[in-house]
């Protein structure tokens, strides 16, 4: 009884959570904008004014080719694509206006339709994959992708790694703080200045290898954002339409000042040593340059003023034509005009930030069709094959033989001691293109086989030293009444040890679940995503973190329960069923009445 208690105090504690969230929420229901939607020309922006002139040069331009290959010369079978006839794309879903995933599940943004207009004019299909900014490059050069398109600035490091077309966009970046901070320009940034920044970024290149800094390294823009909003960070250096993205009227932060992005453009990566891959998209680029379809998609998506003196495609490309930009941001902020949002205040921002109705309210849909159902395949496929592999390894290490106990020993060592993410990665990029046969070049078993081969290292430990804290006189007791060493472990030992575990094998279990958010790392498609993965999309459509805690309540609405049904299983394994031998039935008690 009192496991059932336990359980309905859950039930209640999470519904009383969620009643909180709506109340809270039910203030907020004001349906936030979609940034990952094109703004169109109404958003036009004209060039920056507050530029750091110091670094705002741009660099030689020693990579845009000179013409490209008509398109009626390109062989697209001669391209080397991973699949024929299809581009492979490895994007990301968290950087809008650029590349980001809209509330269709569709992987989108300027760089995304970019590719598919480029792509049509080859006459090929295009899949986009959702991976991580940290190993888009690597994913490109082993081949996991044909093409990393993700607002990649082209720097010389860069291309040590991948190949790189022509540009297709000019990206400025800026410096954003709070607007209390003494921080007013990139001048201002010294040792004692806590500076965000995307891990493997341009920006992060430049505050580490411009500025000699530091950096505070995220791993997206709206966590950066986030933290720099809430005083953990001083200073956030990031691509300028993210950061006129992400701040919104009655924000404490502004930005400050603005440079030029290092090596003058932003390109998609190849593989390097597929030039014809290269020099096909180029010739695509040139041509969606000449018939207007560049100019159309830049003013819908990311409406911004050039820098002078650069253009898009190769050096022959057509100049662009593109509406005045300076002109008609000019008309949407007439000159004099002061008026500012009111800032919010602190608590109002938390509470926008984390208890946003509508958003929870719009997550819920993909979380529950999505992102759970591909949760759950994952952990319990992880789950049951590391069960069976953490088994062996136990009864491997605790044999008698050298020979079984060493290479256990070494493989939970070796398995425990990376990090999760490692282990994904190895079994993702290494195996990945020497099975890509029988999965289709299609991560997702693959992140599976990596989460089951992480468990059994923990999960064999577990065992074992359940197995290794039965009494040795339980063996000894087997063997004395006719049992085989064999059959005395499997009957008598080894259930015995399992049910001491059971608790610190639930705990692995509720690990794994949410561990297998970490095989976005290896490039899903938008129908693969996890909940984490389903939340943080959401999450970078609106700028807002509720989506990220909707996740979370789902993760809770998993472990909480499996943590008490594990308790329940416990106790019962140890304490049995209550003893009702010494209770009477009815007809009994009556004739001990009568008797008596």
């Amino acid at each position: 009884m009192s496991g059932s208690r336990a359980v309905r105090a859950w039930v209640l504690a999470l519904l009383a959570m969620l009643l909180a969230v709506v109340a809270v929420g039910c203030g907020r229901t004001s349906t936030p904008t979609d940034l990952c939607s094109p703004p169109g020309v109404g958003a036009a922006a004209a060039a920056p004014t507050n530029l750091d002139t110091a670094a705002a040069s741009a660099a030689e331009d020693r990579y845009t080719t000179p013409t490209t290959k008509p398109l009626d010369q390109i062989d697209v079978n001669a391209l080397g694509l991973i699949t024929p006839g299809k581009i492979s794309v490895g994007t990301l879903s968290d950087a809008p206006p650029s590349i980001c995933v809209d509330s269709s599940g569709t992987f989108t943004g300027f760089d995304n339709e970019l590719l598919r207009a480029v792509a049509d004019k080859l006459g090929l299909q295009v899949e986009f994959s959702g991976t991580e900014f940290a190993g888009l490059l690597s994913q490109v050069a082993n081949n996991r992708f044909d093409v990393g398109s993700s607002s990649i600035t082209t720097t010389d490091d860069r291309r040590r790694t991948v190949g790189f077309t022509n540009g297709y966009d000019f990206g400025y970046f800026s410096l954003v703080t709070r607007n209390d901070s003494p921080v007013k320009g990139f001048a201002d940034l010294d040792a004692g200045t806590r500076i965000g920044v995307v891990q493997g970024t341009v920006q992060d290149d430049y505050v580490v290898n411009t500025l000699g800094l530091d950096p505070v390294k995220f791993p997206d823009y709206n966590t950066a954002y986030a933290n720099l909003k809430s005083g953990q960070i001083d200073a956030w250096v990031a691509p300028s339409q993210q950061a006129e993205g992400a701040i919104k009227p009655g924000d404490p932060t502004s930005i400050v000042q603005n440079t030029f992005s290092l090596n003058n453009y932003v390109g998609w990566a190849v593989n390097k040593n597929n030039q014809a891959l290269v020099d096909a998209l180029n010739s695509g680029l040139d041509a969606v340059i000449a018939d207007g379809t560049w100019s159309r998609l830049y003013s819908d998506w990311v409406p911004r003023q050039l820098p002078e003196g650069w253009k898009p495609g190769s050096k022959a490309a057509p100049e662009p034509q593109l509406p005045d930009f300076a002109a008609l941001a000019a008309e949407k902020a007439p000159e004099g005009s002061t008026e500012q949002a009111q800032q919010k205040s602190t608590l109002a921002q938390l509470g926008e930030t984390f208890f946003d109705w509508e958003l929870y309210r719009r997550a819920i849909p993909d979380l529950l069709t999505t992102g759970l159902p591909n949760t759950v395949i994952l952990a319990l496929t992880s789950g049951v094959v590391g069960t069976v592999l953490g088994m062996l390894l136990a009864i491997a290490g605790i044999s008698r033989t050298r020979w079984l106990r060493w290479p256990a020993r070494v493989y939970t060592d070796v398995f425990r001691g990376l990090p999760a993410v490692v282990i994904i990665l190895i079994v993702g990029l290494g195996v990945g293109p020497v099975v890509k046969g029988l999965t289709g070049n299609n991560p997702y078993w693959l992140g599976a086989a990596a989460l089951s081969l992480l468990a059994a290292a923990y999960i064999g430990e577990i065992f074992r030293s359940g197995i290794q804290s039965v009494e040795p006189g339980q063996l000894e007791a087997a063997r004395a009444i006719g049992f085989s060493h064999r059959r005395a472990m499997n009957l008598v030992v080894i259930p015995q040890g399992v049910r001491r575990v059971l608790p610190a094998l639930m705990n692995q279990f509720i690990s794994l679940i949410k561990d297998s958010s970490l095989i976005y790392f290896l490039g899903l498609l938008a129908t693969q995503r996890e909940l984490f993965a389903v939340g943080r999309d959401l999450n970078a459509q609106t700028g807002n973190l509720s989506p990220l805690v909707a996740a979370g309540l789902f993760y809770l609405a998993l472990t909480i329960p499996l943590t008490h049904l594990v308790n329940y299983i416990d106790k019962r394994l140890r304490t049995g069923k209550a003893d009702t031998s010494g209770t009477l039935d009815p007809l009994e008690q009556a004739i001990v009445v009568e008797r008596g």
